[in-house]
Parts: structure tokens; sequence; C-alpha cells
């Protein structure tokens, strides 16, 4: 008996809805429970074991995938190309390394309990004022996402209110991002420089060694990921979303019906944000460092293919591209590390001309295909029952 959608609550009528997303979300959750428990419960000659150094790598492609929504997000569906988005993932993960910083006490090379390492070699005297707080989870994580969400309002109130779009924004993006880069490298800003933020030891009282600590990341990352899927799915299906398509597909015409276009480009941007430095956050307790290097414009860039290489304005796209090409990634700079680039730029170049809609692009004609065979069967079968009653 069908179920009236008067008695179903807002996330059973957005997952029933989206079929895709009800398989991405339902692998993530088997894997967020698979995982740590073949890391932890099998010892590592059985067959089932999952490796501490797997789970990490897992949990980095989980975070990738969340920064990947958080681009198609704005760039499937609203079309703002933004290549620097790389910013506010690093930005996110500085204030989560900022955090952990504080939490290594006295246990440094140099043994001060009030200084990072990097600050006593530089022979600083004090804390700067805006390492204050970071002692608190609740604060760090309030940062996570109060600096990037801050600097993605400032930068888009300017940009969309001076009606900045296309290959422009596209170019004033990379330049905010490649800045920050600049600015980051730079032993007088505070952030340790060209070496960043390393030699984390704990995070909430628990050693980032820890194998179950280890565990209980993946798990955040894959929550976290599904959240970020059900805000965005959320979002781009509302009324505000049709407003963000119709802003993609005509902003001039959007502006003539009515609407304050630049309001819901500047609301969506900083969303996007915050989910990118949300992603950043969960992304550094893993790989255990973050340095300037997450600012570089080719990081940027390399987001951008994830997204078109998984299929824009999908979202579940956006984290199949992430998956593939990070785990493609992975091998080829392995096994080719100085072709990867030319790989990469291939591959994009690749999914340009023929995939113009990504890998789920390759998906659509298979199920066409296998509606209709389905349908070509069940025509004989009715047919015949009819003429059986006749």
């Amino acid at each position: 008996m069908a179920i009236s959608s008067n008695y179903m609550g807002p996330l059973t009528r957005l997952l029933l809805q989206d079929k895709q997303g009800r398989w991405l979300l339902t692998v993530i959750a088997v894997l967020a429970v698979v995982v740590p428990f073949c890391n932890l419960l099998f010892p590592p000659e059985s067959v089932l074991h999952v490796s501490t150094y797997t789970m990490t790598l897992l949990g980095k492609y989980l975070c990738y995938a969340l920064l990947a929504i958080a681009v198609d997000l704005i760039w499937g569906y609203c079309g703002i190309l933004s290549l620097g988005h790389g910013a506010f993932f690093a930005l996110g993960g500085y204030a989560m390394g900022m955090y952990l910083m504080r939490q290594i006490g006295d246990r440094g090379v140099y043994g001060n309990a009030e200084l990072p390492d990097f600050m006593v070699f530089l022979n600083w005297q004090e804390l700067p004022w805006y390492w204050l707080g970071f002692d608190s989870f609740a604060f760090a994580m309030l940062m996570v996402l109060l600096v990037p969400g801050t600097l993605a309002f400032v930068f888009g109130a300017l940009a969309f209110r001076s009606r900045v779009s296309g290959v422009y924004l596209s170019i004033i993006t990379q330049a905010l991002t490649y800045a920050l880069m600049l600015a980051f490298f730079r032993n007088d800003m505070g952030f340790g420089g060209n070496n960043g933020l390393t030699d984390f030891k704990d995070i909430l009282g628990f050693s980032l060694q820890d194998d179950h600590t280890r565990a209980a990341l993946f798990i955040a990352s894959a929550l976290a990921l599904m959240l970020g899927y059900l805000i965005s799915r959320w979002l781009v299906t509302s009324k505000l979303g049709r407003v963000l398509v119709a802003i993609r597909d005509s902003e001039t015409r959007t502006r003539f019906l009515g609407y304050r276009v630049e309001h819901y480009k500047l609301f969506v941007f900083v969303v996007s944000a915050m989910l990118a430095g949300l992603a950043g956050a969960l992304y550094v307790p893993q790989v255990g460092i973050i340095n300037p290097g997450e600012f570089a414009p080719i990081f940027s860039i390399e987001i951008i293919i994830w997204v078109a290489v998984g299929g824009r304005g999908s979202l579940y796209g956006a984290v199949i591209g992430a998956l593939l090409v990070n785990y493609a990634k992975t091998w080829f700079t392995g096994a080719f590390a100085e072709l990867w680039l030319f790989l990469l730029g291939g591959l994009f170049v690749l999914t340009t001309l023929y995939l113009p809609r990504g890998v789920i692009g390759l998906w659509q004609p298979l199920q066409q295909r296998w509606s209709s065979y389905r349908h070509r069967r069940q025509i004989p079968a009715e047919y015949n029952g009819q003429e059986e009653r006749a």
C-alpha cells in the first residue's frame, strides 16, 4: 500500500525522489560500518583485515568527495565556476590544525606549553591573538565553518554585487587562493610558514596514532559526507534550487523576473564554502599535516576536474568523480609519477569532448535500454493474459 505523502517526513520524501542518492548513501553507510569493523576486529594476517593505511586513505577520499559536492552545488546548479575553492578547504584545515597544535602542549620538541614549536624556533614571545580560543574543540569547529563562510561572504558580496561572473569570476577566485598561498608561506603570519602545521598528537584527548581514533575519524568523514549530500540535495530540490538553476541557465532573465540574483548566489556560495571548510577540517587529522600547498591553484583546478569527470549538476556524480580521479591519482603517481599531470589533463580533455555529462552520462543510456527491454517483455505477457480471459 502506498504511503501518503502527508505521513512522510521531509527526509523520506527527499530520498524517495532520489534513487541514485539512496544508492550512494547506502554504500557510504555500509563503508562506515564495514571498514572500521574489518580494521579493528580482524588481525592483520586475516584476508578480511583492512589496514589502517587503507582506512586513512579512504577517509581522505571521503573528505575530497564532500569538497566535490560543495563545488558541484555552486557550479552544477548555479553556474558559478570557482577555481579557488581549495582556499576554503585549506582555511577549514588550518582551523582544525590550530586546535591540534594547541593539544600538543609541552610535548613538543622545545617543551613549551604556551607556544607551538615553530613559534619558539622563530623567537616569538607570546601567542598571537588569533590563536586564542583554539584550546577549545567547540570553538575550533565554529571557526572551521565561520572563517571560510566569512571570507566567502565578503568575497561573494563584492563580486556578485558588481555582477562579476563567468571567466572573470573564475580568474578572481584563482587570484584569491594564490594570494592566500603566498600569505601563508610567510613565517611572520604565524601559521608555520612553508612547513605548515604538523606533529599532531591528540584530538579530544585520544591519540591520533590509535586505530580506534582513526576509525572514529573515518566514520565522522562518512557521516559528514552523507550530511553534506542531504543538505545540498535539499537545497537544490527546494524553490531556492529552482531559482539557482534559472540563474545558471539565464541570469539576465531571472533578474528581469524580479529575483535578487546576487542574494541567491551569495547564499549558496557561503554554504558551499562552509562545506569545503568542514571537509578540510576532517582531512587534516587523518593526513597529519596542513601547509600552504593546499592553497595551490592547481588543487582548485583538480576539484573542477573531479566534478566534470563524475558529472556536474547531480551531486552524486561529483562524489563518484572525486573517488575515481583520486584513486587513479594514487595509482598513477605510484606507477607513472612524472606522467600524472599529463594524464589528468588528457582525462579532462576527453571528458569535455566525449562525456559532457561525465561518467554518469554513460549510465543513463544503459538505464533507458533496460527500461525499454522490460517494457517489451511486459507487453506480450499482458497481451497473452487478456487472450486467455477472452
